[in-house]
């Protein structure tokens, strides 16, 4: 049984709790190279591969990790601040024909900052080695500071959706396609969900899928075509099986749409983590 995100009322859950294993393949990562991964998104060019991106105080880099868990290789960001980098998109953007990486910097821990910035370009290939060319998507909120980890874009509208990590109220916030890259935008407060410490979100590659990840748990809803992302967040979820990683906060659906990978955090006493893929059943 689960509990309605719009209703008081249950909803019986047996029918459709088992649409991913319960039990992720588990494929260790070298440690040292990736050890505080903050988002990951599948490659849409560099087949087999997915890019993660690491939180503050890291390098503004990202990297390349194969399905089987191995890195390839980093690539820079030339004149960009990893403030606090806390996840990231592949989407649709500007240009028709081309996909484009979205950097969200939108870690606030301490509710310090009046504005956030999330950095978009189109997806490089495995062969570059410095991005010098980059749109930057500078927002606030109309609430003041807020500390987020989690983004979203809709492919077909290219909105983009921020879902904060607070421990009162998660709330969902949009900032609409055309975004403004030389003035401030100004995010619009759009829903909430019932549960708090967001650290994560994926969306299937024909959109009708989305998953919400706390530390301890993962949401999933399905959307139907003419659904916005925010209206498909106001139906039923359905909470997913899921093993606990220490500081798991980077999820993400594989492009081919069998299943979805999380990766985690490395936590100093731990010698390694695992990048975690959970098949569709």
């Amino acid at each position: 049984m689960i509990i309605c995100s719009s209703c008081n009322h249950h909803h019986n859950n047996e029918l459709v709790k088992n649409i991913f294993a319960d039990t992720p393949t588990a494929m260790p990562v070298q440690a040292g190279i990736i050890d505080e991964a903050s988002g990951i998104a599948d490659s849409r060019i560099n087949g087999g591969y997915l890019w993660v991106e690491q939180d503050s105080g890291n390098p503004p880099e990202i990297a390349l990790l194969s399905y089987n868990g191995n890195f390839l290789k980093k690539i820079f960001i030339k004149n960009a601040i990893n403030r606090d980098w806390e996840d990231m998109a592949i989407s649709k953007g500007p240009e028709a024909g081309a996909f484009y990486i979205y950097l969200a910097d939108i870690g606030d821990n301490f509710l310090q900052y009046n504005s956030y910035t999330i950095l978009r370009f189109k997806e490089p290939s495995f062969s570059l080695d410095t991005i010098a060319v980059y749109d930057k998507i500078t927002f606030k909120y109309p609430d003041g500071s807020n500390n987020a980890e989690a983004i979203l874009v809709d492919s077909e509208s290219k909105d983009i959706y921020l879902i904060t990590k607070s421990d009162v109220k998660t709330n969902i916030y949009k900032l609409a396609f055309p975004q403004n890259t030389s003035n401030i935008n100004n995010a619009v407060l759009v829903g909430s969900l019932p549960f708090t410490l967001v650290v994560g979100a994926g969306i299937s590659i024909d959109g009708t899928e989305l998953i919400v990840k706390t530390y301890t748990a993962l949401y999933y809803w399905k959307r139907a075509p003419t659904e916005t992302i925010d209206q498909a967040f106001k139906r039923p979820y359905i909470t997913l099986g899921y093993q606990l990683e220490i500081q798991g906060e980077a999820i993400g659906f594989r492009n081919d749409n069998t299943g979805f990978f999380t990766l985690s955090e490395k936590p100093a006493l731990v010698p390694s983590v695992n990048l975690n893929f959970y098949k569709r059943n």
